[in-house]
């Protein structure tokens, strides 16, 4: 082999933009975990204060992300100030090519860093033409939004980092120290060091309590394929399926600083090699194309003639059979039709459970044409009461935000959610209107409720309901316990009028399995309920 030439231009030279990447890599790996923790932090030790600047810059990661701020924008038809950040990622491409790809993007990096690919010794040969895979997703999230559907942005990656670290990598975690933590306190003399590290830890790094997420493992899973698509090709996810990457591979084509390979290459393949992502290409000449290169310079360096550069010009554009051109377009244009009429039409939507409860403030007509699934309300949630939804939402809600009162309940005393969400679809509140919103209503169901089917006392609903004045009243009866003895007994009834739905009655229901108290939405009623949600009257 050739000895390598030396770059004779001042500055760095090609090893050199390699080593800055990837300590670029490693550094916006962090700063993303320090975003994801510091968003929970803030809101656990503090969460009756608004946000304001820190609400902000927590969401910062998703409002650089030009999809997910665009595809906003058109469904919502509403312009937030926040969402005019993604033009600092919408620039930089346009001036350096796909760079958040290649040097920022967290999902691209831990794609890079375990590269399944490289364990099999026979590499499987990918049609090229799967590359506008890709386009078609872009172009059907965008014609979609249009239409004020969001359903598909659950493919947007940083949503699908945001989502996994909350709903299974972090929770995992916690168990894993809480275990160790509880495995080491059993030694007496490390009793100390085990309670002080808690300590830091608790609620910094993690919350106050072990949290639970519902389908955990199907959102692990979801994050793991991207991995096993490794198999086929280095980065499979971003060359053929990325709709991010296909947008900022649009718009790089028509970047200022793109590959350049010289006509003195010598074809020895080794760029062919070490491009992560298939950019470089042959016909008559070897070429770099620059919608699919994300500027990692492996391949300068791994060029032992020098003959790759990066010049700052304005260079010709090379269309490829992959590009985006009018059939893909008429395709995704029918696709997003046919599939958001399909969900307006209810025939995909699937039955809505009458349990589905939303976020405080949350307008439902409005809802599904705001929220990115991003899945950021659920991790500053400190009662864990905001799951993300699988069946009970329907096709057209999957992974959006709901209240599960059963898991947690919705703190009278915190609105964090309303203060991260990056797209207001959650809206802003103070703590004073947050109070006042109603998220659904409770309802007693006289067959499991204690004090109604057995005769047994329990007022533990009428103790935990925060609301000023109560809403659950307590109704004085005379009955007869177990033993035979008398006994006056106090059954709990609701006051329809007061009740805001936080469902910590619900959480707090001492009958196992489901509660004997149960928020509903939309004022529906337990059919073993009868008529025991009791409207208030003047002077209760």
């Amino acid at each position: 082999m050739a000895e390598k030439i030396k770059n004779p231009r001042p500055g760095f030279t090609p090893e050199q933009w390699v080593k800055l990447r990837k300590y670029s890599q490693i550094f916006f790996i962090i700063i993303f975990l320090v975003f994801f923790i510091w968003s929970r932090r803030e809101f656990y030790l503090n969460p009756t204060a608004d946000s304001g600047i820190i609400g902000k810059l927590i969401n910062l990661p998703l409002k650089l992300d030009p999809l997910v701020m665009i595809a906003q924008v058109l469904a919502s038809r509403a312009l937030l100030t926040g969402s005019l950040l993604s033009l600092i990622t919408i620039i930089l491409t346009l001036l350096f090519g796909r760079v958040w790809c290649g040097w920022f993007c967290p999902v691209g990096t831990l794609l890079e860093w375990f590269p399944i690919r490289s364990w099999k010794k026979k590499e499987p040969k990918i049609p090229e033409w799967l590359r506008g895979i890709k386009y078609i997703l872009l172009l059907v999230i965008l014609f979609a939004s249009v239409l004020s559907n969001l359903s598909l942005l659950f493919l947007d990656p940083i949503t699908i980092f945001y989502r996994t670290l909350t709903t299974a990598i972090w929770p995992a975690l916690d168990k894993i120290v809480t275990a160790i933590e509880l495995s080491l306190y059993k030694i007496s003399f490390l009793q100390p060091a085990i309670s002080g590290f808690d300590s830091i830890i608790r609620p910094t790094v993690f919350p106050p309590y072990p949290a639970t997420y519902r389908f955990g493992a199907l959102f692990f899973g979801f994050f793991l394929g991207l991995f096993a698509l490794n198999i086929l090709a280095p980065r499979f996810w971003c060359r053929y399926l990325c709709p991010l990457g296909g947008l900022l591979g649009f718009l790089g084509k028509y970047s200022l600083v793109q590959c350049e390979i010289s006509e003195g290459c010598t074809i020895c393949g080794n760029c062919f090699a070490s491009c992560p992502t298939g950019a470089i290409q042959t016909r008559e000449l070897v070429y770099c194309d620059p919608g699919e290169c994300t500027m990692c310079m492996a391949c300068a360096a791994d060029c032992p003639g020098g003959a790759i550069q990066y010049p700052a010009k304005i260079a010709e554009v090379i269309r490829q059979p992959y590009d985006i051109e009018r059939k893909k377009a008429l395709i995704s244009l029918g696709t997003a039709a046919i599939g958001v009429g399909l969900l307006e039409s209810n025939f995909l939507y699937g039955r809505v459970s009458p349990q589905l409860l939303r976020p405080p403030g949350v307008v439902n007509e409005e809802f599904l044409s705001k929220c990115i699934r991003c899945g950021e309300c659920s991790t500053v949630c400190p009662t864990n009461a905001i799951q993300l939804a699988v069946p009970e939402a329907g096709i057209g809600g999957f992974w959006t935000p709901i209240l599960v009162p059963r898991i947690g309940y919705c703190d009278y005393s915190c609105h964090a959610c309303g203060q991260v969400c990056p797209v207001e679809a959650i809206p802003p509140l103070s703590l004073e209107e947050k109070r006042q919103k109603v998220v659904g209503k409770a309802v007693i169901d006289q067959d499991r409720c204690l004090p109604w089917a057995e005769d047994q006392q329990c007022i533990v609903c009428e103790e935990m309901c925060p609301i000023p004045d109560k809403a659950i009243r307590l109704e004085a009866i005379q009955a007869v316990n177990s033993e035979g003895e008398e006994i006056t007994l106090l059954r709990p009834e609701v006051i329809r009028n007061k009740c805001t739905g936080c469902g910590i009655c619900e959480n707090k229901c001492p009958v196992s399995g489901e509660a004997a108290i149960v928020i509903l939405s939309h004022g529906r009623r337990h059919q073993n309920s009868h008529s025991l949600e009791h409207e208030a009257t003047p002077g209760q």
